[in-house]
């Protein structure tokens, strides 16, 4: 059965009455949280709704989807690559993403960084930390992170903002909220380190089913799929 016409637009207007009043439980702004449309898999068609509903900032999963959605969307758009990047396909992540949320391991942030300086830009990045370190999962481990990523710090082309996680699945919220709790420490015990003055130190973390929780945690950046486009096709 096809959607209603509004459907995407009743979505967003919903989710961001949900991210509004965990910003105002918080006592932050709205405005210092970036609503990241997690739209693999999705038909063109929601994502256009969603950018007449007023979604600015989209992410894929995979370098090839996002190179064939591109130009059927307003270049306006602001376009993050959530999903793991393989070293053949920095090249073109650098021409499409301003913002990759998935830097797991050294090669990947070394590889951006060159291939942006030789495009004559500067590209932003997550670094991914599996704070559960689930043997499943990418990223650096909590334990190693300042050792592992410190090189990381010094980059010309490809600066790091922050940091991402996908934390285990927990039935109970209240342990949700520990894993973003501890994502925020890692943050602050790698911001307080020489190497790292600057750090701007924002949070990828939280999704459609516990957003609200990330945003309570300190999240600059929630990643909502479902909720805001529907179950993919």
């Amino acid at each position: 059965m096809p959607e209603a016409p509004d459907a995407v637009g009743r979505r967003y207007r919903e989710v961001r009455a949900r991210l509004d009043a965990a910003c105002r439980e918080a006592g932050r702004s709205p405005d210092d949280v970036v609503l990241v449309g997690a739209s693999k898999r999705q038909p063109i068609e929601r994502l256009r709704a969603a950018w007449e509903a007023g979604l600015r900032v989209f992410g894929e999963n995979r370098v090839q989807e996002a190179e064939d959605k591109q130009p059927q969307m307003p270049a306006e758009c602001d376009w993050h690559l959530l999903g793991p990047l393989q070293s053949n396909k920095v090249k073109k992540a650098v021409r499409l993403f301003s913002t990759v949320h998935s830097i797991d391991r050294l090669k990947i942030g070394r590889a951006l960084d060159r291939e942006a300086g030789q495009q004559g830009m500067t590209i932003d990045g997550f670094l991914e930390v599996n704070v559960g370190d689930e043997p499943t999962k990418h990223g650096f481990s909590p334990r190693d992170l300042p050792r592992q990523a410190g090189e990381l710090a010094e980059l010309d082309h490809l600066r790091i903002v922050g940091l991402m996680a996908i934390p285990p699945f927990e039935r109970d919220p209240a342990r949700a909220r520990d894993w973003f709790d501890r994502l925020r420490t890692l943050r602050d015990e790698l911001a307080a380190r020489p190497e790292w003055s600057g750090f701007p130190g924002r949070l990828s973390m939280g999704m459609s089913s516990d957003f609200d929780l990330a945003v309570l945690a300190g999240a600059t950046h929630v990643r909502v799929g479902t909720d805001l486009f529907g179950e993919r096709p």
